[in-house]
């Protein structure tokens, strides 16, 4: 079950489809994993204070991930999403609010899965699984500028 909390009208304001396509997304990056998943989507002071609470850092970032304990299961864990540096993201990005949104979705329920990006190789793993989660349902491929700048 995929849980969504919106707690920011922006979010709604910007994507009246907000829910749709974070389930979307989410379930996707499930695939046949069962499990329970929580998604809040909030402003930058919420994820700025829980970005400082948790990992020392001061300031807000587009995603968090909250893996649950094993023993919490079939609850996997928490993502908490902030709408100013989402939004931001995507018009410097110049993709649609829907498609970074799925991406970041993707990315986050991939880390409840236990996967990470500490490293080279793991980054690149990551970001191949990433991809075709997207394909999957439809969204662009989230590093195609990146890419095409490091050409």
């Amino acid at each position: 079950m995929i849980e969504i909390e919106v707690e920011t009208d922006d979010w709604t304001a910007a994507l009246p489809e907000v829910e749709a396509v974070v389930e979307r997304a989410a379930t996707a990056a499930l695939g046949r994993i069962e499990g329970d998943v929580v998604v809040l989507l909030t402003d930058n002071a919420a994820v700025r204070d829980l970005n400082g609470r948790f990992r020392d850092k001061d300031k807000p970032t587009n995603v968090l991930s909250f893996p649950a304990p094993e023993s919490a299961a079939p609850h996997l864990g928490d993502i908490v999403l902030a709408y100013g540096v989402c939004a931001d993201e995507a018009v410097a990005q110049k993709k649609t609010l829907a498609d970074h949104l799925s991406h970041l979705v993707v990315h986050g329920v991939l880390h409840l899965l236990g996967r990470d990006h500490e490293d080279d190789a793991e980054a690149e793993e990551m970001e191949a699984e990433e991809r075709e989660i997207l394909a999957g349902i439809g969204v662009a491929d989230p590093y195609a500028a990146d890419a095409e700048s490091a050409d």
